[in-house]
């Protein structure tokens, strides 16, 4: 039985992150995320709109109306071979980079057509954990101290060896004193809920667990993410206006109380590429080094149950 995913479409998202992430990394510390952002979304149009493949964006930039390209919705690709879902944030992290601060990504997830959930764009209240875990060993049926003693117990530890990350928002005021009081060491991040649930895939960042509200659409490329390494991510969407309500009915959001876990956000086969643009805990940002442009990679395949780090040197023509 053939793979659902080519070698040519997983080389492919390889290179549009790495594609995006070198064009972002000329406007690192410039202070400007608008052109940081603009360039990156172009870079990464441009490898995807030349793929042999068949993809429509269901996590992008926006709508057709906020974004030019990469817009929810778009059809992309040179229209041969088989067609999926695309997810994707071509810089993650945009004010990391305009500032030359740690962990600013670019991401991209892909899945067969109908694969992939088509968040709205509205706040989502996470809980993640990486693999190797018991199934539900967290959730939001427990104390944010409850979820901290429960991983203690299962590896053995106090809760003082339990990491946990966290946006630096006031929203989450209360959560970190939560945590903080069970005796969690709280990472803080001041932006970039992709990445810091990409930290808790790795036992090297000392982060087992990812807490608190930020995107929607982030959280099925971090649900991603998690489904090829065998971590665990659940949310609920948080609708709170009119416009939030708008904004579900063009998605797959059917049951706004429920919790949505993995297997809902992500219910194929899917692999993920994820490209440092600034120097992080997971990856090493661009750099130049030799002559030569240097790129740091993650690639997830769950259908192959792969991980790879991939490290490519570029060198001008």
């Amino acid at each position: 039985m053939p793979y659902k995913f080519s070698f040519e479409v997983e080389s492919g998202i390889i290179g549009a992150v790495e594609h995006a992430a070198i064009a972002a990394s000329n406007y690192v510390g410039s202070g400007d995320e608008l052109s940081a952002d603009k360039v990156a979304i172009s870079a990464m149009h441009e490898v995807l709109s030349g793929m042999a493949f068949r993809g429509q964006i269901v996590v992008g930039e926006g709508d057709e109306f906020e974004a030019e390209m990469l817009y929810n919705g778009e059809n992309i690709g040179a229209n041969g071979g088989k067609e999926y879902d695309v997810a994707l944030d071509a810089l993650e992290g945009t004010a990391l980079a305009a500032k030359a601060q740690h962990n600013a990504l670019s991401v991209i997830a892909i899945s067969p057509k109908g694969g992939l959930f088509k968040a709205p764009d509205v706040y989502m209240d996470k809980i993640a954990i990486g693999p190797n875990y018991p199934k539900n060993i967290v959730g939001f049926d427990k104390t944010p101290q409850e979820n901290v003693l429960a991983i203690a117990e299962h590896k053995g530890v106090h809760p003082n060896q339990v990491g946990v990350c966290v946006l630096d928002r006031p929203r989450h005021a209360n959560l970190i004193s939560a945590l903080r009081e069970v005796g969690a060491k709280v990472f803080l991040i001041s932006d970039g809920d992709v990445a810091g649930v990409l930290f808790t895939t790795d036992p090297e960042t000392d982060i087992d667990l990812y807490m608190g509200v930020g995107g929607a659409p982030e959280g099925v490329l971090a649900a991603a993410a998690l489904h090829c390494v065998g971590g665990q991510f659940m949310g609920k969407f948080l609708v709170r206006n009119q416009d939030d309500i708008l904004k579900a009915k063009s998605s797959d959001l059917a049951e706004i109380d429920k919790i949505y876990h993995t297997e809902d956000l992500v219910r194929d086969d899917v692999v993920f590429a994820a490209c440092g643009v600034t120097h992080g805990l997971l990856l090493n940002g661009i750099r130049h080094v030799g002559g030569a442009i240097v790129t740091k990679t993650l690639s997830l395949n769950s259908e192959r149950k792969i991980t790879r780090i991939v490290k490519s040197l570029r060198y001008p023509k």
